[in-house]
């Protein structure tokens, strides 16, 4: 078994890295009709939660809490879609996705609705900006480093 954490090829093509909390990395997707981010436990080799060590599993379930609750209070969504797919990505991840009554997809998932429209680099900056500073210092971000 490979011990080292790498995030999958997909995920890494798709995503921005922002930075990272105890557990999970935090990714951005690169598709601006929707603020959504993705957290992904830094364990290798896990496709489901129920595969992660106990204090691990509640760790997911903090850090995801916390980017909940920030979400909320920056992009004041109507709705947070938040779930683990791994359809096409293995990799255990977890989507954590704004969503608005007059968005693209409402309401639909957001899943191959559309081709990706991908984010202005100051757009990209403006959203990660935001979000960032609304988390606690538990996280790192990639950026300030």
């Amino acid at each position: 078994m490979n011990n080292a954490f790498e995030l999958h090829p997909q995920l890494a093509a798709d995503c921005f890295e922002l930075g990272q909390f105890p557990l999970c990395r935090l990714l951005l997707m690169n598709e601006s009709r929707y603020p959504w981010f993705i957290l992904v436990p830094q364990r290798p080799e896990l496709t489901e939660i129920h595969q992660l060590a106990d204090d691990d599993q509640r760790r997911l379930i903090q850090e995801s809490s916390v980017l909940a609750r920030a979400l909320e209070r920056v992009f004041k969504a109507d709705k947070l879609n938040i779930a683990a797919i791994g359809n096409v990505v293995p990799q255990l991840h977890l989507h954590h996705i704004a969503r608005y009554r007059h968005d693209a997809a409402w309401p639909a998932p957001v899943w191959g609705k559309f081709q990706p429209l991908p984010y202005t680099d100051d757009a990209r900056m403006q959203v990660a900006d935001a979000l960032t500073a609304a988390l606690p210092p538990s996280f790192i971000s990639f950026e300030k480093q």
